[in-house]
């Protein structure tokens, strides 16, 4: 943190730093700060952090109509559960800092999930898991595997059998749409060889999700309970992204 601290003063990015702790609620820090006018929030931490910065960024939007257009920077820290920023083009800690002062904004789409939000992507098991598709196709799926609604392109190894798919439907976090992966391994067959796992490939603006049992899990970190209304708002935040980003 020291070492950011002195680079970002390096490069003239003076502001108001603020550490959050077990007493300090980020809701209530980032809504204070929009308050007094900030012109720029800057998330430090992983995907559990910028998360959290996205949802108190909208929620106080929606509570006092302030912070419409406030640009959000990131700035990653540590190697774990840190998915999100290279896909938006940051590298690590110093690159970030470089990539906050060459200030390149980009207005992104976010995905809702009830009444919580998400950058990159929703996950929930597919086993026993029934999506509701525009309220006119319903598919109850009960093989296990993966079902994926990206809304950024994914930051990690992609199964075989979805390369095909993301290669000609590439996931773009400003078309107004998400992509929805189901991605499932067949229970093997008595009399025949066990079949090649099958990937199933949508676009879509809204579905909901319903699992009595397991939960649906935004940007690898917020955990949600279904039924979970998912869809996409177009267009709605500010994003301060590196010129070396995973979408054009």
């Amino acid at each position: 943190m020291a070492q950011i601290e002195t680079r970002i003063t390096d490069l003239g990015l003076n502001g108001k730093i603020i550490r959050l702790d077990v007493m300090r609620n980020i809701q209530d820090a980032v809504s204070n700060e929009i308050k007094r006018g900030a012109k720029t929030i800057i998330a430090v931490g992983n995907d559990i952090t910028i998360n959290r910065v996205v949802n108190a960024i909208l929620r106080t939007e929606i509570n006092t109509g302030l912070g419409a257009n406030l640009p959000l920077g990131i700035i990653p820290i540590g190697d774990k559960n840190n998915l999100i920023a290279p896909i938006l083009g940051i590298t690590d800690a110093e690159d970030a800092c470089d990539v906050l002062s060459a200030r390149r904004v980009e207005k992104l789409d976010i995905g809702q999930a009830n009444q919580n939000y998400f950058l990159s992507q929703a996950s929930i098991t597919s086993k026993n898991t029934t999506l509701e598709i525009d309220q006119n196709y319903s598919v109850e799926i009960i093989d296990p595997g993966l079902i994926n609604i990206f809304n950024l392109p994914p930051a990690y190894a992609i199964p075989p059998t979805q390369k095909d798919f993301l290669k000609n439907n590439q996931p773009f976090p400003g078309d107004g749409k998400l992509d929805l992966y189901i991605n499932t391994k067949p229970k093997k067959s008595l009399i025949k060889s066990k079949p090649p796992p099958s990937t199933s490939y949508f676009s879509l603006d809204k579905l909901t999700i319903i699992n009595n049992k397991e939960p649906i899990t935004l940007d690898n970190s917020l955990k949600i309970q279904t039924p979970a209304q998912i869809s996409v708002l177009k267009n709605k935040l500010n994003i301060i992204v590196g010129k070396d980003r995973g979408f054009v």
